[in-house]
């Protein structure tokens, strides 16, 4: 038997990241909260899901970290996308978009 393949909408957490981080650098909380502010509240990124995929995308080299402090003064990990991050969030959103409008199309068929 193969791999078992991801629940489909685990790119989401990769997309709104990606997304998030082309405003700047930002560290995980920050995006964390631009996420759940934009969303009015629908959207929440839990630490527990954002931190590992942020390890994952760093390791695939779209994202670059670096510790910096935060406003509170404390030391934090800084995110920002990298070139690599930039096309990945192209493809995140072309997949986005082939998503929602398969649902769509479902949802609309009498």
């Amino acid at each position: 038997m193969g791999k078992p393949k991801p629940d489909i909408l685990q790119g989401t957490l990769d997309l709104l990241a990606l997304r998030t981080l082309v405003r700047g650098p930002m560290h995980g909380y920050g995006i964390t909260l631009h996420v759940q502010r934009v969303s009015k509240d629908v959207l929440r990124v839990e630490e527990g899901s954002l931190y590992p995929a942020l390890h994952r995308m760093e390791q695939e080299g779209w994202i670059h970290a670096e510790w910096g402090t935060s406003e509170n003064n404390r030391r934090a990990r800084y995110y920002r996308l990298t070139e690599a991050g930039r096309k990945q969030l192209l493809t995140e959103e072309r997949n986005w978009a082939r998503l929602t409008e398969a649902v769509a199309t479902v949802l609309q068929f009498a």
